[in-house]
């Protein structure tokens, strides 16, 4: 069983500032860092750390070569990552706060350069009982889903960043979602998500999608999975000297998704990522964060 993430590659800019820019506002950075990064490749890594045999597909311009060797060292097929001559990497701005908490621009970049020959091809390499995992940070996604769907692929999406156009996706060939809860809210229509408590959530959640896993991720107060009409189980998050959360929830989705292909329980597959996002959260940067295998099932803060 091969996991395929067909998603973005970025790369990161980030800013560690005392507080968020406001409007109009002009502040000093204390430090910047340039990280390999983008939601893709970020679950790329996770799941190959995670123990995983993992492919990534998607595009980059060729001020992003480092990013394959990156990947490559992280144990990533890179051989669906087509280099664009025309298009420069997707990039993003990201300010980290005094508190690790982060906020993020993103430019699309190659990453918006995605056809659907692409998809075909790569695709193509790829058989039923395989897994897909997605992100909205590329294009032609309705197509990617459905034809994976043709094959028999089992589809992952994490609907981040979440927008209006992931509601005209072909949501129903989903089968798992991994999403935090602000993403659970809008996806449910809720005005405001906060005012709904997490049962709440991941029980409308799980009546909206009976077919489908659903895991909802709320940051220090752990996460909770559900199926169908089962009942919610509830994962505790580990403590954790935040530096930067930029890629705890890609490597929650990774860990999970990973243990899961390697036989694990639903609640050993929940611990094993509540562990590896715990450690991504007191290191800097996004992929750079991610530990291995070894270091997330050895945890014990």
């Amino acid at each position: 069983m091969k996991a395929l993430c067909f998603g973005s590659i970025n790369i990161d800019y980030t800013y560690r500032v005392k507080h968020f820019v406001k409007k109009g506002e002009t502040i000093s950075a204390d430090s910047l860092h340039i990280f390999s990064g983008g939601k893709g490749l970020n679950q790329a890594v996770a799941l190959s750390r995670a123990g995983v045999e993992t492919y990534h597909a998607g595009c980059i311009g060729e001020d992003g070569l480092f990013l394959l060797r990156e990947l490559e060292e992280a144990g990533v097929d890179t051989r669906y990552v087509h280099v664009l001559k025309r298009e420069r990497t997707g990039n993003a701005i990201i300010q980290n706060d005094l508190n690790g908490d982060n906020c993020i621009i993103l430019y699309g970049g190659a990453n918006r350069a995605v056809t659907r020959d692409l998809a075909d091809e790569v695709l193509s390499g790829f058989q039923r009982g395989d897994c897909l995992v997605l992100q909205n940070e590329i294009n032609e996604l309705p197509y990617i889903i459905r034809r994976a769907r043709e094959i028999g692929l089992k589809i992952v999406l994490n609907p981040s960043p979440m927008e209006a156009s992931v509601l005209e996706l072909p949501l129903e060939c989903v089968d798992c979602f991994m999403l935090n809860r602000v993403e659970s809210a809008q996806l449910l229509g809720l005005d405001d998500g906060n005012a709904a408590a997490e049962t709440e959530l991941i029980e409308a959640l799980g009546g909206r999608f009976p077919s489908a896993e659903i895991v909802l991720t709320m940051g220090e107060k752990g996460s909770f999975y559900i199926r169908g009409g089962g009942r919610p189980l509830r994962q505790r998050a580990y403590p954790a000297e935040a530096v930067d959360t930029t890629a705890a929830g890609d490597t929650f989705t990774g860990f999970f998704i990973g243990g899961r292909m390697r036989g694990l329980s639903v609640p050993e597959a929940m611990d094993l990522a509540a562990r590896a996002a715990a450690i991504s959260v007191a290191r800097q940067g996004a992929s750079p964060s991610i530990p291995t295998l070894a270091e997330a099932a050895a945890y014990a803060p």
